[in-house]
């Protein structure tokens, strides 16, 4: 028994004991580390997309301040002319329908022909006798000032503030040249009195104080316009910058076809030696007044329109002054701009066109409002609205005034913000029966036609249109190149 029992403890003490299913947590294996590269990319990855964030926004900010207000901008006029890729020249960047739709819609009615005309020689007749003429004139009303604009930003203002400074600074610098005396403005006298030493047929004058490069083609068909009318007639152009070989070479096709024109560049102080704008002439010359912010030729051409009227009678014609038939018949005439729809009595004059005998009393009135009212910093103060204030004043001298007020479809026949539309050709069949009519329209009714160069001077006239018709019946050396090509 006793060996059994020691057999037995030694067979368990031999027996091998079975290790556990998993490894105790003293004897487990350390755990795999992660390369240092790959870390490093997993921290680095954010902060890169955070740099090119911050990229992206300072070159997008550069862009805009730097670099944006340097690149070319389209222009910004309502009817500014885009260039055909064909390079035919410059056109409407507008259609034709569009336009014409938009013109034909806004045309102002008809306003009655109670308070106009003259008759022509040739009997044609705007059909309306002189005296309903000054009858409407006399009982008409002072011209009504332009309805206030919406008040501008700040920063517009400020930017506007600072230009009408430098505008005024560069009058006054324009001012000394413009009237001081040369030796061509003192034969200013001796070239007018030899042009108008023969009898002319009639007289007319145009004044340019712009620079020579500005009198263009557009202007020397003014000019063919005026002579194919009146051949008889004598032109005298007072102008300093046309004073020169420049611009006697612009003139060279009206001088050898035996045309009457000169040109003399104007003395101030000869045309105003008596006037009531005397004393006015020298207190600018010494400073005493401002000739303010408006274009400086804007205003002087205004009183030197008068002036030359006023020391030699005749017509005056703006630049950009279409003549559609002849001026005879006219006399102490002015055309207004604007009529009262209701009454057809007139609401405001324009300075464009006039004619006046010499010394007329109203001229000297015009020129005495000039001297005594001058503001070289409003548009048109010095202008049409001068001639619509001293106009009105003056109604109540009745027939004595000797004056004949002739309504807008005489010589501005389309308001101004409508005349882009004239310079476009036709496309279609009834854009073609639309200008037509407006062509024959403007013929039957009208002395001539206002181009209103401040708002046409960029478009180009296409051959075919309003404008374009017009001019080819009132052109002297008609050629093709009057005319943009259309493909």
């Amino acid at each position: 028994m006793a060996a059994a029992a020691a057999n037995a403890q030694q067979a368990a003490s031999s027996m091998v004991v079975a290790p556990p299913a998993f490894p105790s947590p003293t004897t487990m294996p350390p755990a795999a580390r992660r390369p240092l590269h790959l870390l490093l990319l997993s921290l680095s990855l954010p902060a890169l997309l955070l740099l090119l964030s911050l990229v992206f926004l300072l070159s997008h900010t550069t862009f805009s301040l730097l670099i944006c207000p340097l690149l070319p901008r389209p222009p910004s006029r309502r009817n500014a002319t885009t260039t055909s890729g064909s390079g035919s020249g410059d056109s409407l960047g507008v259609s034709m329908d569009k336009t014409l739709q938009a013109f034909h819609a806004s045309t102002p009615p008809s306003p009655s022909w109670r308070n106009a005309t003259a008759t022509s020689s040739s009997g044609a007749s705007l059909g309306v006798s002189t005296d309903k003429t000054v009858q409407a004139f006399h009982g008409s009303v002072a011209a009504a000032p332009p309805p206030p604009l919406p008040a501008a930003p700040a920063s517009a203002v400020k930017i506007d503030r600072n230009s009408k400074k430098a505008s005024a600074k560069r009058n006054k610098s324009l001012l000394k040249l413009l009237l001081r005396s040369t030796p061509q403005t003192r034969r200013f006298a001796a070239r007018a009195d030899e042009l108008f030493a023969a009898p002319c047929a009639a007289r007319f004058f145009v004044t340019w104080l712009s620079p020579l490069a500005q009198f263009g083609r557009r202007e020397l068909l003014v000019m063919e316009s005026l002579f194919r009318w009146h051949r008889g007639a004598c032109l005298l152009v007072a102008s300093d910058t046309m004073d020169s070989a420049g611009g006697r070479d612009r003139l060279r096709p009206f001088l050898d076809r035996g045309l009457r024109v000169a040109v003399a560049s104007p003395d101030f102080a000869y045309l105003l030696n008596g006037t009531p704008a005397e004393a006015w002439l020298g207190a600018v010359q010494r400073g005493a007044l401002s000739p303010g912010s408006v274009p400086l030729g804007q205003n002087l051409s205004n009183l030197l329109r008068l002036a030359l009227l006023y020391r030699y009678g005749g017509v005056y014609l703006d630049a950009d002054v279409v003549v559609l038939r002849p001026f005879s018949g006219l006399r102490n005439v002015i055309g207004a701009q604007a009529v009262d729809e209701a009454t057809g009595d007139w609401r405001r004059l324009n300075n464009a066109v006039m004619v006046f005998d010499r010394a007329h009393p109203l001229l000297r009135e015009f020129i005495a409002e000039f001297a005594a009212a001058f503001d070289g910093s409003k548009w048109g103060h010095n202008g049409p609205y001068l001639v619509s204030r001293v106009a009105a004043r003056l109604r109540h001298r009745g027939p004595g005034l000797n004056l004949t007020v002739l309504p807008p479809r005489a010589f501005y026949p389309v308001h101004w913000s409508k005349i882009g539309g004239l310079f476009v050709a036709p496309k279609d069949r009834k854009d073609e029966r639309w200008v037509k009519a407006k062509v024959e329209n403007i013929k039957g009714e009208s002395f001539g036609i206002h181009l209103w160069n401040r708002e046409s001077r960029r478009l180009e006239m296409e051959e075919g249109s309003v404008i374009g018709r017009l001019i080819s019946d009132s052109c002297l050396f008609c050629n093709s190149s009057m005319f943009v090509k259309q493909e």
